[in-house]
């Protein structure tokens, strides 16, 4: 009976150990199922950030090379709009290709040190051309010169327009409709009326139908500052006609003085 004992004793023992000895292991097996799982995410994160870094790089190569095509275009349709009598020099790209700088030297004796400013969407950068979709900020070519006239008055001009309709109901009710096409309406700052800035307004409402966004005349430098919605230069036709604009205000700001 003794040595029986001492064999269930024993053979207890033998068991004990082997549970003791399993239990540790499946620790260690569960420990390394965790540290793989943790390495399979983080090679799909690491994954996930090269796939993003590489979209964002392919992205911004696109859309940097869609601003310099759209800016190049743009200049050399205000060079062919001059017809042989100005050159586009000097272009610098700025604030990651949405802004476009030139010189325009002109053989002209309106304007003297021209120089124009391209603003582009900031299309390579998402963020800030949602942001800028999103306050509706648009496009623009922008104009400034010296004048070999310079003009003896300060003056802003800002073109706003406002737009509305009518109630589903009312218009279901009326049958017909007159329309009518308005005049300008100049609302202004100042109560005297300067008699040498009555040829600026009347080629300002003779261009109506261009979208140009402000116009300033200035005594000091620059004397002539312009801004237009690029939506309205499509082509060298519509440029032309941009700088015509511009030349007639020159002409009618120095009606005067020549």
């Amino acid at each position: 009976m003794q040595n029986g004992t001492r064999y269930s004793s024993g053979k207890t023992r033998k068991i004990s150990c082997l549970i003791l000895s399993i239990y540790p292991l499946r620790r260690c097996i569960h420990r390394r199922s965790i540290l793989q799982q943790r390495g399979t995410v983080g090679r799909f994160v690491l994954i996930d950030v090269v796939m993003a870094g590489v979209l964002l790089l392919l992205w911004y190569g696109w859309f940097v090379s869609y601003n310099r095509r759209r800016g190049a275009a743009l200049l050399h349709w205000v060079q062919a709009a001059c017809l042989g009598k100005g050159r586009v020099l000097d272009a610098r790209w700025k604030a990651g290709s949405s802004q476009l700088k030139a010189t325009l030297r002109l053989s002209s004796r309106w304007f003297e040190d021209a120089r124009l400013t391209v603003r582009l969407q900031p299309r390579p950068f998402p963020v800030q051309w949602f942001l800028s979709r999103w306050r509706k900020q648009g496009e623009t070519l922008t104009f400034e010169a010296n004048m070999g006239f310079p003009p003896g008055f300060h003056l802003d001009v800002i073109r706003r327009r406002w737009s509305g309709h009518s109630a589903k109901k009312v218009a279901s009710e009326t049958g017909t409709w007159t329309l009518s096409r308005p005049g300008a309406v100049v609302l202004t700052t100042k109560d005297d009326w300067p008699p040498e800035l009555t040829p600026v307004i009347n080629t300002l409402t003779a261009w109506r139908d261009k979208d140009f966004l402000n116009v300033r005349f200035n005594p000091t430098s620059p004397h002539f500052t312009a801004t237009v919605a690029l939506e309205n230069l499509s082509d060298e036709n519509t440029a032309a006609a941009v700088l015509g604009l511009f030349r007639e205000l020159a002409m009618s700001s120095s009606a005067k003085q020549h």
